[in-house]
């Protein structure tokens, strides 16, 4: 049997389970330059409940009682296609199934023997592009400077602090709790964590983390903590937006925009973005990042979250903050190996 996960509703406000359902359907047979995927991971990303929306957006809406879609890494288990063989591991956009049919387009071989295959759903893959191209095409560090990340125990922003550490930087993460603020500092280099979740005041907080205040912002989370950033902008600063995990849930809009008079006065630049921008640059940026992962430069953590099954709590677990590092879903080991 191929288990399914459908999308049943387009929430307002926070997901439940009932906005997922569970199904059971015959594995799909092939046709002539297909091949069948077996799931081994999906990724669970923030940018998913934006999706789950009519709103426009900059992605296409997931369509209700269909398959959700996300990153996969899997297993080819049989192929129709000339370009892949069983055995074969891949990497691409496939449903949250144990099976795809896929006609390998979409579809990367990935090397087992180079890292984790997880590794390229994160570090190496769209989550690591994501720090490495916003940090440094939009950021553009300097020795010396100043860089604030939110969501910094994330997988994005863990992997943005150690750029800006690889590049010489003062790097000071906000994340909520003190094993995440301590894994950041004494794990990953960060040279300074701050508690949102315990922080009495958190302008007092940057103040002392950022003496020289604050030349790039990435931003991860929006809202009360951006604001609070923003006031500590030096001239010049740079912020790369990537996500604003804070609002994605929120029933309305916020009023805004916010602190739009700060980076006027600092004739600071603010810059959305999506990874796909960036899509000619593929290559580049993953040679660079499994350089960096194979010289210890950048470490890396997973939150693996056990069956497919269990893959909308672990989704939900997004919004929650119980990820420390990339979540992810291991749906089943490989049963192959190629000779």
């Amino acid at each position: 049997m191929n288990r399914q996960i459908l999308l049943m509703e387009y929430p307002k406000g926070v997901p439940t389970e009932g906005t997922f359902q569970l199904v059971e359907t015959s594995v799909p047979s092939l046709e002539e330059g297909q091949l069948l995927v077996k799931t081994l991971y999906l990724s669970v990303d923030p940018y998913m409940r934006s999706r789950m929306s009519t709103a426009k957006s900059y992605v296409e809406p997931f369509e209700l009682y269909k398959v959700l879609q996300g990153g996969v890494v899997g297993e080819v288990m049989e192929s129709k296609n000339g370009k892949f063989a069983a055995g074969d591991v891949v990497v691409g956009m496939l449903g949250w199934q144990d099976y795809s049919v896929s006609d390998g387009k979409a579809l990367h071989k990935i090397n087992p023997d180079l890292a984790p295959i997880s590794t390229a759903l994160h570090v190496v893959g769209m989550t690591g592009m994501t720090a490495y191209f916003g940090l440094l095409d939009i950021g553009k560090p300097q020795a010396g400077e100043t860089v604030v990340v939110s969501g910094a125990a994330g997988a994005v922003g863990s992997t943005v602090g150690q750029i800006a550490k690889i590049y010489g930087c003062h790097v000071v993460g906000i994340a909520g709790g003190r094993e995440k603020c301590s894994y950041l500092t004494d794990e990953l280099g960060f040279d300074a964590a701050i508690d949102y979740k315990e922080t009495e005041n958190l302008l007092k907080s940057l103040r002392e983390a950022c003496p020289n205040g604050v030349d790039v912002y990435f931003d991860n989370v929006g809202g009360d903590i951006t604001d609070a950033v923003i006031l500590h902008l030096n001239q010049f600063a740079r912020i790369p937006i990537c996500g604003q995990i804070s609002a994605y849930n929120a029933t309305e809009i916020d009023k805004g925009p916010r602190n739009f008079v700060h980076l006027l006065k600092t004739s600071s630049l603010a810059k959305g973005f999506i990874v796909n921008d960036y899509a000619h640059r593929t290559k580049e940026a993953m040679t660079q990042l499994g350089q960096w992962v194979l010289e210890g430069r950048i470490k890396y953590r997973e939150s693996i979250v056990e069956g497919l099954e269990n893959a909308p709590q672990a989704f939900l677990g997004l919004f929650s903050g119980e990820n420390t590092g990339k979540m992810l879903v291991q749906v089943a080991e490989r049963t192959r190996s190629r000779t």
